[in-house]
């Protein structure tokens, strides 16, 4: 079965760290451009950050999170990480990874691929 598998949401307190990895099953992520995308509470989906499929470097990242997040990917492992610093109680959402097929641009616009998500709470 072909899928994405989402880890590492918790409850953190604001100001602290989360590295949320997004794994792939049942194939591989080499040619797939994976994106990070959120949904808070009421709220519709949002993109937050995107990286390419060669790897060549380039990303994406939402206003919201530049300078706190870094998206990076290790394909012999199969997974893509997110790592966020400095978290905000407007950062509590769930957070899915999804993965489009041959995209040479960081931001994932029509995946093949989505996982269920991992909640992520930033709350003291």
């Amino acid at each position: 079965q072909l899928q994405l598998v989402e880890s590492g949401g918790g409850l953190v307190q604001p100001g602290g760290s989360l590295r949320l990895s997004c794994a792939a099953s049942g194939f591989t992520l080499d040619g797939y451009a994976i994106g990070w995308f959120r949904q808070a509470p009421g709220k519709e989906r949002e993109g937050v950050s995107g990286i390419t499929a060669s790897n060549d470097g380039r990303t994406y990242y939402a206003d919201s999170v530049k300078g706190r997040f870094t998206i990076s990917r290790d394909n012999a492992k199969k997974t893509v990480y997110l790592q966020m610093n400095s978290l905000k109680p407007e950062d509590t959402a769930v957070y899915y990874c999804a993965a489009e097929w041959g995209a040479n641009i960081a931001v994932v616009t029509t995946p093949d691929y989505w996982g269920k998500g991992t909640l992520v709470i930033v709350s003291s």
